[in-house]
């Protein structure tokens, strides 16, 4: 899929850390309970550390205690794209971010948590920037 962001392997290592680019480029993850937004309560706007595209709003963040920031929804749905994912032998939802490609995490549903959408979208603190709403 072509994306408004289109930059080679090289342009993203010189632009990312080893482990953002890990994160974001490989679809790798971070390891649970060490993300710099995993517990975070600043009201803001969380985007894509790799293009700035506006991905989700701390109004949507909520406590779900599995070791990763969880969002019970994007700020708009076009901003995300989901893609199947079936490796380490289950069937799961990537999410991406929709303007450069980036793998931001994955949504689950069906968890039981008492969320307007029934949803958890884990994502990898590293695949994010929070600006905070008082800048």
């Amino acid at each position: 899929m072509p994306y408004e962001i289109d930059k080679t392997d090289a342009e993203w290592r010189a632009e990312l850390t080893p482990q953002e680019y890990h994160v974001l480029r490989e679809a790798g993850t971070e390891r649970p309970g060490v993300g710099e937004y995993t517990d975070t309560r600043t009201v803001g706007v969380y985007s894509c550390r790799a293009c700035g595209n506006e991905l989700f709003s701390s109004q949507t963040k909520f406590d779900s205690h599995c070791g990763w920031p969880s969002y019970y929804s994007p700020l708009a749905e076009e901003r995300v794209e989901y893609i199947v994912d079936t490796t380490l032998g289950m069937r799961r939802v990537e999410v991406r971010c929709a303007k450069c490609g980036s793998h931001l995490g994955h949504v689950f549903e069906g968890e039981g948590y008492a969320t307007p959408t029934d949803q958890r979208y884990c994502i990898n603190s590293i695949s994010l920037k929070l600006r905070p709403a008082d800048e």
